[in-house]
């Protein structure tokens, strides 16, 4: 069995003891650890892994071939992508400071950039100007370095973007739960239509639980994949993503997809789809 995620702290918590045979009757996955980018696209390309982490942005596109599990991805509160600039002044601003300038986004498939495309279209006057896909880990510094107006980062960057200089424009998972009143879709876990998703959930869910259960025992292994992350920083971040959500989505959950997509999709900012396939 192929697995794809990130090597983010939370999917390497989450996904540890599935990986290392410490769940009773699990087989022990072939893992590929790569970016979001990555794996969104490897989703898409029709030959990808078997359960694969994607943006909740790139589910639409792959609903055929693969379903949504209930369980292992991030959702939360206080936990959504943040708009960065180096220059105080545009802080002060806020949204209008973006009108005509080039902003860095990790990928235009993201949550992220799906959530900044719905908060721009309500708040930036005239729009953005170009939009520059880069890697994640360039994104500050570029910011910082006046190669870029601004930058969309994720994750572990809500940490530390002080240490780079920078400013927080906006926080957009705070837009989102302050005009939906829902939380925040990051990323899902998927599977592959023909495989039994049921036992498939049952090991996530046994592999959250042990995780939980024995932090200890997963340190090694989440500093190893996290990009030589402060321990510090790696804790705050899975103990800000690893939440009730990534043991069940539950009807808030859902809705908060269904929200998310349903919005994207009347915007014509993802393909039309049935919502019902979320659920099916």
């Amino acid at each position: 069995m192929r697995i794809a995620f990130s090597p983010c702290p939370n999917d390497t918590f989450v996904f540890h003891a599935w990986v290392h045979g410490l769940v009773p009757g699990a087989p022990v996955p072939d893992v590929l650890y790569a970016d979001i980018d990555i794996t969104n696209a490897l989703a898409a390309s029709g030959d990808g892994p078997d359960v694969i982490k994607l943006s909740y942005a790139a589910l639409p596109w792959v609903l055929d071939e693969y379903a949504l599990l209930p369980c292992g991805g991030a959702l939360g509160r206080g936990c959504g992508p943040l708009v960065l600039t180096a220059s105080p002044e545009a802080g002060a601003l806020g949204a209008a400071a973006l009108s005509g300038r080039r902003v860095a986004v990790p990928s235009e498939r993201s949550t992220a950039y799906l959530l900044f495309r719905l908060w721009a279209a309500q708040n930036v006057p005239g729009g953005v100007g170009e939009i520059v896909v880069m890697p994640f880990h360039e994104i500050m510094p570029a910011v910082r370095d006046g190669r870029i107006d601004a930058g969309l980062v994720i994750h572990e960057a809500r940490f530390t973007y002080p240490s780079y200089g920078l400013t927080l424009l906006t926080d957009l998972g705070s837009w989102w739960e302050q005009d939906t009143g829902l939380p925040i879709p990051l990323g899902a876990i998927i599977a592959r239509r023909s495989m039994d998703r049921e036992a498939l959930a049952g090991w996530i869910r046994a592999s959250v639980e042990y995780a939980w259960a024995h932090p200890e025992v997963s340190r090694d292994y989440v500093l190893s994949k996290s990009q030589e992350l402060d321990p510090k920083v790696a804790q705050a971040h899975i103990d800000l993503y690893v939440n009730e959500f990534t043991a069940d989505l539950g009807e808030s959950g859902y809705a908060a997809i269904e929200a998310l997509l349903g919005r994207a999709a009347k915007e014509g900012l993802v393909p039309q789809f049935d919502l019902a396939k979320l659920r099916s």
